[in-house]
């Protein structure tokens, strides 16, 4: 298995072809390293700036999620509730509990980020708004813990890349998967969009009742939307209308 540490002290002497530096190790073997090698450079990893080395390196570290330190958290919390763990609708419940905190609720937080399935544009392609909306997000609140569930709508207009549109909704499922605030989660899915595809321009909308507001403080209901727009989507005017009339589009979820 290799690791970003690795990645970074990759090569010296690349276009000699005899001369590598991996790990810290000196190889002369080119047949050997010759694909790993292709594969890396096609990546985006060696044309980063610095200033984001710190977060990709976080995003291919190991799962750092402590089940341990949940499962003894959630009896902790049972225990200072006061409940009778003795009723057996108790038994096992910190296991369950914290079994879908980790695999479930929060499974962004242990799952390396993935790269998305993308295509080339055909030569004779014209640029268009691609849009997929619908999108469940369930996520957690990270003030109170408490859950917000809602809809989102993904949109960008390719420049020379095309997403596979489940790679869409699988964004959001992976960034919604975390302790967090609606505003960042809208954020971050647009961010992660454009880093990858390089679109003309992007949007995120999302839709969401929070159950911190509903089940405390002023325990009203209510939706929250948020938006996020880049390129294209945030500078013309006409681009703009366009990605929020078909946010409107009745859904056709009804007929199938």
């Amino acid at each position: 298995m290799f690791y970003f540490e690795d990645y970074i002290l990759l090569i010296i002497l690349i276009e000699k072809g005899n001369l590598n530096v991996w790990g810290g190790q000196i190889f002369f073997h080119w047949d050997l390293l010759e694909g790993t090698l292709n594969f890396l450079l096609k990546s985006d990893i060696f044309f980063k700036k610095s200033s984001e080395l710190q977060q990709i390196n976080y995003n291919y570290q190991e799962n750092k999620l402590d089940k341990d330190k949940v499962l003894q958290a959630m009896q902790m919390l049972l225990e200072g509730l006061g409940v009778d763990m003795e009723n057996k609708h108790f038994e096992n419940t910190p296991e369950r509990a914290a079994k879908s905190w980790v695999e479930e609720i929060c499974s962004g937080l242990g799952e390396k980020k993935f790269r998305l399935t993308t295509f080339p544009a055909g030569e004779n392609y014209e640029p268009s708004m691609v849009v997929l909306q619908h999108i469940p997000v369930k996520s957690v609140c990270a003030h109170h813990l408490l859950p917000f569930i809602g809809e989102a709508t993904v949109a960008y207009t390719p420049d020379k890349m095309l997403c596979g549109i489940s790679k869409l909704s699988r964004i959001v499922d992976y960034f919604a998967r975390r302790p967090q605030v609606q505003e960042e989660l809208t954020s971050d899915i647009a961010n992660f969009l454009c880093e990858n595809l390089n679109p003309q321009g992007a949007g995120v909308i999302i839709k969401a009742t929070h159950l911190c507001m509903a089940m405390r403080g002023v325990s009203h209901n209510g939706v929250m939307t948020t938006s996020t727009l880049k390129g294209s989507f945030l500078k013309e005017n006409n681009v703009r209308a366009e990605f929020m009339a078909l946010t409107h589009t009745e859904s056709l979820n009804k007929y199938l």
